[in-house]
């Protein structure tokens, strides 16, 4: 059955044995018990468990009404796919809630994952020279959705784990079995309810440690590829910066033999300039000129480009190593059956 009531905070605090403080609207998610209450905060959804009933607070500021009606009356009423149909009412809308922030949780990862691999598809590239920036910035934004993302599995993961690592903690959250322990005290497959409430935590936990994989992988991911973006840039730059350093050397050896023809163009008369072959003659020797000099310069840029080869190791070092320590180890064994010491075989 579904209620929805109005009342002042005071009086709600008043009726349910809580304190204001019990009441409060915080961000950070906890699960803790008050007076025989189970008080869940995730995020934005606030909930108070009883053995009777589910007080979900302030339920329209959150647009709830579609899970509320369609799904968690259901699933309270046993007709859903939680596994604590046969268990109290606490331990079925305990796995309510933690069911459907996992399925936000889920459903946020599904939306990021496809755009971020799109967009790193889309810059991940050799063939580009430059990076668009839109796409940057869309892979910015989906950065720190993934970022807020992980803090909120985090977060998640660490509340749980601290109701695991305490053992009274979990017996505190059987409300049931405080009420009436003679009818609650064993569930039908015969494990105590603070083993069933265990369990039912670590199911969650791991789903969460999952989540906290799949959005690690697509961290790990985004590093990478922006490691490969840098390495295409850097190529690319390198290619440029070669090319312009080629053209400046090119221009230097034009502009070295070009003196030759500064000398001739000059209004100074001499004997050459009446024979009609010194003109091809010059022309060529300044063309050959240059293109000698940019050729050793292109050979001296080349070897001093050149990565380092690695020293060689000769092969006789590589296999004396592992021989000698078998010789080592037979002589051992060889002191140790005969009773001879270390040192004694050694000198022989």
């Amino acid at each position: 059955n579904i209620f929805i009531i109005e009342k002042k905070k005071t009086e709600l605090y008043q009726e349910l044995g809580l304190q204001a403080r019990d009441l409060r609207f915080q961000h950070l998610m906890s699960i803790a018990t008050r007076n025989n209450r189970i008080i869940m905060r995730m995020e934005f959804l606030k909930a108070v468990i009883t053995p009777e009933f589910l007080l979900i607070l302030d339920y329209r500021n959150l647009n709830l009404e579609h899970w509320l009606f369609n799904e968690l009356a259901s699933q309270l009423a046993g007709e859903g796919q939680l596994v604590t149909y046969s268990l109290p009412f606490e331990f079925r809308a305990i796995e309510a809630i933690l069911q459907y922030r996992i399925s936000k949780l889920q459903g946020r990862l599904n939306t990021l994952q496809p755009q971020i691999l799109e967009t790193l598809e889309a810059l991940v590239d050799p063939k580009l020279l430059s990076v668009d920036r839109s796409k940057l910035h869309i892979l910015l934004q989906n950065g720190k959705s993934l970022s807020e993302l992980e803090t909120d599995l985090k977060v998640f993961k660490e509340t749980i784990l601290e109701i695991l690592d305490e053992e009274e903690l979990i017996e505190e959250l059987c409300l049931s079995k405080w009420t009436d322990p003679q009818v609650f005290e064993e569930s039908t497959s015969g494990i105590d309810h603070a083993e069933e409430m265990e369990l039912l935590l670590e199911n969650y936990y791991r789903q969460a440690e999952d989540l906290a994989n799949e959005a690690r992988e697509l961290r790990v991911l985004i590093d990478d590829s922006e490691s490969i973006i840098f390495i295409n840039l850097d190529s690319h730059r390198n290619v440029m910066m070669r090319l312009n350093l080629q053209l400046t050397m090119g221009t230097f050896s034009l502009s070295l033999f070009g003196l030759i023809g500064v000398a001739f163009g000059m209004n100074l008369e001499s004997s050459l300039e009446e024979d009609p072959r010194i003109f091809w003659l010059v022309t060529g020797i300044m063309f050959l000129g240059s293109g000698l000099i940019w050729r050793r310069l292109l050979s001296f840029l080349g070897r001093h480009l050149e990565p380092p080869l690695p020293p060689h190791v000769p092969a006789v070092l590589k296999k004396s190593q592992p021989a000698a320590g078998r010789v080592e180890i037979k002589n051992n064994l060889k002191a140790e059956t005969f009773g001879l010491s270390r040192s004694t075989l050694t000198n022989q």
